[in-house]
């Protein structure tokens, strides 16, 4: 196969006329989002950048403790995002359990991908290690942020429909079940949706990234079902723990909703 093309700073800088465009829309639209758009584009550029020095020194020095030391900061990026994310006010509990499942969820995830899936040699090997942990973290935040916001909405809204299922006599997790489930069909739907529109709508990050690289459409294929399949295990386990210890942090040890 062809080596991957090099794109050159002048190709690269031609391509931020896309940015020029859209300010340009907007600008005419008259929605005021400049300043987001420019400081949007040059965080990305500017962190991208710093990221790709980082990756060359940890690709260039192959060691143990700097892939472990990425998926921390990965971690600890991850949960502090979702805190930041939720627009309602989370408590105590409520933050332990969403770091317990984040990390439980994808550190399982990722190394049953690692040590059975693909089998990295080394098993720190930072080429795969650090970008497949990133697409496993990335997405379980994103399921985990969508299924806190459902939960807790779920039990704002229909408060008085759970009181009347607990003085009925039905217990917490019988009288919470529309609620958990609708969580979870929420977290998880944008994953599904992906895999739906996956080689058909478009063709995903990582495909395209292993096809520009040189590599043959079957085995970026291959890669590409591989790392799905992985994503929504990390998705669904992340979330459901979430869930079934979330849920009860909102009652009390009598039963009673604790709102």
């Amino acid at each position: 196969m062809n080596e991957m093309l090099e794109i050159t700073i002048w190709q690269l800088v031609t391509a931020y006329i896309f940015i020029v465009i859209l300010l340009a829309i907007v600008r005419w639209r008259k929605i005021p989002r400049e300043k987001e758009i420019i400081i949007a584009t040059l965080r990305m550029t500017i962190q991208l950048v710093l990221v790709g020095y980082v990756l060359m020194f940890i690709f260039e020095n192959e060691k143990m403790i700097y892939s472990v030391i990425v998926i921390i900061i990965m971690e600890i990026f991850a949960v502090y995002n979702i805190y930041k994310r939720t627009k309602q006010t989370l408590s105590r509990d409520l933050k332990k359990i969403i770091a317990f499942s984040m990390v439980s969820g994808t550190l399982f995830a990722f190394l049953y991908f690692d040590f059975i899936v693909v089998q990295f040699s080394p098993w720190y090997d930072p080429r795969y290690f650090i970008p497949i942990a990133g697409m496993l973290i990335g997405n379980s935040m994103t399921g985990i942020t969508l299924g806190v916001s459902a939960l807790l909405e779920g039990f704002t809204s229909r408060k008085k429909e759970v009181e009347a299922a607990l003085m009925l006599g039905a217990p917490p997790s019988k009288a919470s079940q529309g609620i958990v489930n609708h969580a979870f069909d929420s977290a998880i739907l944008p994953t599904i949706n992906s895999m739906v529109g996956m080689g058909i709508v478009f063709l995903p990050g990582m495909m395209t990234g292993v096809i520009l690289s040189g590599a043959g459409p079957m085995d970026a294929i291959k890669y590409q079902i591989a790392i799905m399949l992985g994503i929504t295990g990390s998705v669904s386990l992340s979330v459901i723990l979430f869930l079934y210890f979330g849920y009860k942090t909102f009652f009390n040890k009598h039963a009673q909703l604790n709102l």
